[in-house]
């Protein structure tokens, strides 16, 4: 049998992807928010991190 069979099947499946997709939408506009809202500064802090020597592991050498 088919997996869209069981699907069908089980009662109360239908809310599942709606559940999903609500928690997707808070979270992607939680983080556009946070994004938006954060100072200049530390965008460049953070844009500057892969380059910085501070940041760097040296356990790796």
């Amino acid at each position: 049998m088919k997996v869209k069979h069981y699907l069908e099947t089980i009662l109360g499946i239908e809310i599942f992807p709606i559940i999903s997709l609500v928690i997707f939408t808070v979270f992607f506009a939680t983080m556009l928010w946070y994004v938006f809202k954060m100072d200049k500064e530390r965008i460049d802090e953070v844009s500057h991190m892969p380059l910085d020597d501070k940041f760097t592991d040296t356990n790796n050498k």
